[in-house]
């Protein structure tokens, strides 16, 4: 892993370890975190739903596994930062991990629908947003404060929704927020709180620093130390992106016939259509063949065979959703100073020898 912080653990995996893999390994996936890791003993756990319902619920996860159906979600989780170092590069982001294309992985989710345990609370008509709380505490919120979000209702009663314990068949690990975690495919993974403790459903979005103040776009012009609350634009569904696999940046290659592997996401509900690939700085381009997804919640894989010239190469990579959006080309339009949502062009270089 890349490792980005000790504490809190940031970690992303080489381009290499999600090259051909549509699922992620457990010790591969991604981890981003905002304070200590909690130990929490998973027997004692108890998650508490309450707010704007008819009836308050405490449920130990026994109580979640015998009262509700379980069931399985393959999804695609990115984080806000993923690709920032190409943000970076235009211009320094301090205080902010330079997060590659490998804050982007892919896992077998299971646990109970959240609308199912919303729909046994009895959610009011007024409850417009449903909240989530953690028990790590962050030093990154001014004051310092568990983590929290919160999501619209509409999107928590999606059937892809999850309260999850479990992921690529084998208990959640505490790394990735076991005991249990929201999963709320299709938006960003600050969204998918971890060890998840309290479901609050609420007429407004949570008051949480990290919903009010963090994960907003802000203008290039903004201070960054300085926000308030509701400044900038709330972060939800992931934007459209992709990345390379295969070959890393800065690889060095024998010329001619080279396969180029990579990865795309659309993000909420929507489906990548077309990737294009380029040797000439985007004067010309090749399509890809495109994976299908594995579900409507996952990335796709991308695959093309390129001829490689002696010497130095930039490679080009741009996809296309199912709406007709394509990625933007470059990287100086999307510089905002939290460095969130970089989907310009991707680039590598190659040298071939």
């Amino acid at each position: 892993m890349v490792v980005h912080e000790r504490e809190p653990f940031n970690a992303e995996p080489p381009r290499a370890a999600l090259a051909g893999r549509r699922r992620t390994p457990v010790d591969a996936f991604y981890s981003r975190n905002h304070g200590p890791i909690p130990d929490i003993e998973p027997a004692a756990w108890r998650l508490r739903v309450d707010g704007l319902v008819t009836r308050a619920l405490e449920l130990s996860l026994k109580d979640l596994r015998g009262q509700f159906e379980t069931v399985e979600v393959q999804a695609t989780l990115q984080c806000a930062g993923n690709r920032r170092a190409g943000l970076v590069a235009v211009r320094d982001i301090p205080g902010e991990d330079p997060w590659g294309p490998g804050a982007t992985s892919t896992a077998c989710w299971s646990g109970v629908r959240l609308a199912d345990v919303l729909d046994a609370a009895g959610l009011r008509p007024q409850a417009a947003h449903i909240a989530f709380e953690a028990p790590d505490v962050s030093r990154l919120a001014d004051p310092p404060q568990p983590y929290g979000s919160s999501i619209p209702t509409a999107k928590a009663l999606g059937p892809e929704v999850l309260l999850a314990w479990a992921m690529n068949g084998g208990p959640l690990p505490r790394v990735h927020g076991g005991p249990l975690r929201a999963l709320v495919p299709g938006w960003i993974g600050a969204r998918s709180v971890k060890w998840l403790t309290h479901v609050t459903a609420r007429a407004q979005p949570s008051g949480n620093y990290f919903q009010a103040v963090a994960y907003r776009v802000l203008p290039a012009e903004a201070d960054p130390r300085q926000p308030g609350p509701a400044d900038g634009i709330s972060l939800g569904p992931i934007t459209l992106n992709c990345d390379f696999l295969y070959p890393d940046d800065g690889a060095h290659l024998p010329p001619g016939e080279t396969g180029i592997t990579g990865y795309a996401l659309a993000g909420d509900d929507r489906t990548v259509a077309r990737v294009d690939v380029s040797l000439d700085g985007g004067r010309s381009w090749r399509q890809a063949a495109l994976d299908r997804p594995d579900s409507p919640w996952t990335w796709q894989h991308w695959r093309t065979t390129l001829v490689l010239p002696v010497g130095d190469t930039e490679v080009i990579a741009r996809a296309w959703d199912c709406t007709g959006a394509v990625m933007p080309e470059s990287p100086v339009h999307l510089w905002n100073p939290k460095g969130y949502a970089n989907n310009s062009w991707a680039r590598i270089r190659v040298l071939c020898r």
